[in-house]
C-alpha cells in the first residue's frame, strides 16, 4: 500500500496516525481541542516527538476535556513543567489552559467548536492532491484567516503554519499525495 513519502514505515504509531487520522474530517469537539493543544505543543518540533507523548498529554490534560483544562490551577500547570513526559515549555503548557477558556467561549458563541472551525472551509475539506511533500503548502489564506481570528480572540500558539498543520490533522485540508492510498 502506497503512503505519503513523509511517513516513516518503521514507526507503526506514525503509520497508524497517517492511515487513520491525518486528513480525515473530524467533528468531535474533544478531538478538535486535543489536536489544537498538540499542534501548539509541536511548534518548533517534529510531529513524531508529540505523537510519542500523546498519551502523556491525554493524562496531563484530563483527556482533553476543555472544561477541566480551563479550570487547571497555576500550581497544577507548574507541576506539569516538571513532567519529563511532556514538552516542558511554560508558554505551551499555560497556553493549553488559556486556549481551553477561549475554546469554551467559541463553543458558547457557535454551539460547538466544530461549527466555528469548519465554517472557514464551508463545511467541506480542501483537497489539494500534491504530487510530493515539496508541493504541500505550510499555510494558506484560510489558515491565515483562522489564525487571525483565533489570535483576535486571545489564543496562543495558533500562527498560520500551526493552524495549517491543525487543519491537515483534523481533515479540513487533505494533503495526502496523489500516489497515497488516502488521497481522494
Amino acid at each position: 500500500m502506497q503512503r505519503c513519502a513523509w511517513v516513516p514505515l518503521d514507526k507503526a504509531d506514525y503509520v497508524l496516525y497517517h492511515d487513520q487520522e491525518w486528513g480525515v474530517p473530524a467533528h468531535d469537539d474533544r478531538y478538535l481541542f486535543e489536536m489544537l493543544v498538540l499542534e501548539g505543543a509541536q511548534a518548533g518540533l517534529n510531529w513524531y516527538t508529540i505523537l510519542k507523548k500523546r498519551s502523556a498529554y491525554r493524562a496531563a490534560f484530563h483527556d482533553f476535556d476543555s472544561v477541566a483544562v480551563a479550570q487547571m490551577s497555576d500550581e497544577t500547570l507548574e507541576n506539569l513543567l516538571c513532567n519529563p513526559t511532556l514538552i516542558r515549555n511554560r508558554q505551551k503548557i499555560y497556553s493549553a489552559r488559556n486556549n481551553a477558556m477561549i475554546f469554551l467561549d467559541i463553543q458558547q458563541e457557535f454551539s460547538t467548536f466544530d461549527h466555528y472551525v469548519w465554517q472557514f472551509v464551508d463545511g467541506q475539506p480542501v483537497v489539494n492532491r500534491p504530487r510530493n511533500i515539496h508541493d504541500t503548502p505550510t499555510q494558506s489564506a484560510i489558515s491565515l484567516a483562522l489564525s487571525n481570528d483565533l489570535k483576535k480572540r486571545g489564543m496562543g500558539f495558533v500562527g498560520p503554519t500551526i493552524i495549517y498543520a491543525y487543519m491537515q490533522a483534523i481533515g479540513m485540508v487533505n494533503d495526502h499525495c496523489i500516489d497515497c492510498f488516502r488521497c481522494l
